[in-house]
């Protein structure tokens, strides 16, 4: 089964551009860089080497060595070592987990300048002083962020290519679906939410319906990033670790801020910086910043020692919060089901939409402010986005809310700044008040 990507689209129209660049693929562990990449080669070009710098062999190590200063020479090895014909600009060769061996990064710029064949590198934790020590970064670089699956993908997996393109369409139209599909979808969303967006897991469910049997996927790769962070994360990663294992913890309060206190009484951001940086390069989360002042702009007033730390998979969440506990005791799958989900669980609602809003390239921020001398500049929103060329605020529902006075109180203040105020939630299309409601399905197009 090969589950169709998006961002496959994209390495195309990188390829047309005609071998200007080398290809960067970012992104977590097991979110499919490499199968795209070999997919890709195979469908678009006469030939394609594929090198795994996770486990290179010592003869195609040497080469780099060795030949470097000849690129004639060693693409005339690599070619021979991998019994592979090169053809002029109809061939791929793909550096795969790139950041474990910086040399062959470093060697892009020639590459590329040499113009004969095409390159894809592929990797995470690709900004870490050490995956580029000693090293030039190549400026010939264009680099695609590879996420989780999105639902768009999800429902194309399950053989279902009509029901994006009609909720597209009434989002554009700002209209309803009715209750019947709405009803449907929910139904669908619920199921991506359980299983996520990694691409095993999403093959393992389309293959079988079995949550059981996609939860002991979801739990291996878990464990994965575990055993990545004890390898790699070097002198922090017990600071790592504690903030990973304190994840599932700190998102089901209702006060989201990672708060470093949990780890430990007397910790401080800058002891911790490095170790929040390892997690977010490896693309394992999602932070989500304080933006101190909005009229300002979000980068601009960004306080990054203040922030919500999210997991960049809302599958991984659900089993990361039961690690401790059989598939059976994973309350959390049945909640979702049945939509019965409490206020703890309600985390995972927060969660996917800052998935979804990092999906489609939105940074993000929050707003927060706590004033207890005068209520009415107390307030807090879940996330601010850059949306029509303005600033949106939004904030995360349960079906059954009554009010939004954060919102309004943001409104208020900042309305010269602001396009439309939008709630994610989980009933259909609403405009009341000059808010727009979205199902919680809709942050897709955002």
């Amino acid at each position: 089964m090969v589950l169709k990507r998006k961002a496959y689209q994209l390495l195309v129209d990188w390829k047309n551009n005609k071998g200007k660049t080398a290809l960067l693929l970012n992104g977590a562990r097991r979110v499919g860089k490499s199968f795209l990449a070999s997919h890709f080669g195979k469908n678009e070009y006469k030939s394609m080497i594929l090198i795994d710098f996770s486990n290179p062999p010592k003869d195609v190590i040497g080469i780099f060595e060795n030949d470097s200063h000849d690129i004639p020479m060693l693409l005339t090895k690599l070619s021979l070592y991998y019994q592979v014909r090169l053809h002029i600009r109809d061939s791929l060769i793909v550096f795969d987990e790139v950041q474990l061996y910086p040399k062959a990064r470093q060697l892009i710029k020639h590459l590329v300048a040499d113009g004969r064949y095409d390159y894809i590198e592929s990797g995470s934790l690709l900004s870490l002083k050490e995956n580029v020590k000693d090293i030039l970064i190549p400026s010939e670089e264009e680099e695609i962020e590879i996420h989780p699956l999105d639902f768009e993908e999800f429902l194309h997996a399950l053989d279902d290519d009509v029901t994006i393109p009609h909720i597209r369409e009434c989002f554009k139209q700002k209209t309803p679906l009715g209750q019947a599909l709405h009803r449907r979808v929910m139904n669908s969303f619920r199921s991506y939410m359980l299983v996520g967006g990694m691409p095993q897991a999403v093959k393992e469910y389309a293959t079988t319906r079995d949550f059981e049997a996609v939860d002991n996927i979801k739990r291996n790769i878990l464990a994965l990033y575990r055993r990545d962070i004890a390898k790699y994360a070097c002198a922090y990663k017990g600071k790592v670790i504690a903030i990973y294992d304190n994840l599932p913890g700190q998102l089901s309060k209702k006060e989201k801020k990672y708060k470093l206190s949990s780890i430990d009484k007397s910790a401080r951001f800058r002891a911790y910086e490095d170790a929040f940086m390892w997690l977010n390069d490896g693309m394992i989360v999602n932070p989500c910043y304080n933006a101190t002042d909005p009229s300002f702009g979000l980068s601009l007033s960004m306080d990054n020692t203040t922030q919500k730390i999210y997991m960049a998979d809302t599958g991984l969440l659900v089993t990361h919060a039961f690690k401790n506990h059989t598939f059976t005791g994973n309350e959390m799958y049945k909640a979702i089901l049945f939509d019965k989900l409490n206020v703890n669980e309600g985390m995972l609602m927060e969660n996917i939409a800052a998935q979804m809003l990092r999906a489609n390239g939105h940074r993000l921020f929050f707003y927060s402010r706590v004033d207890k001398a005068r209520r009415e500049n107390h307030m807090e929103i879940d996330f601010l986005i850059t949306y029509k060329n303005k600033i949106s605020p939004i904030e995360v529902k349960s079906s059954a809310y009554k009010k939004h006075t954060s919102l309004d109180k943001f409104v208020k203040r900042f309305k010269p700044k602001l396009s439309e105020p939008l709630i994610l939630y989980q009933k259909d299309f609403l405009l009341k008040d000059d808010v727009v409601h979205l199902p919680i399905y809709m942050a897709m197009f955002l």
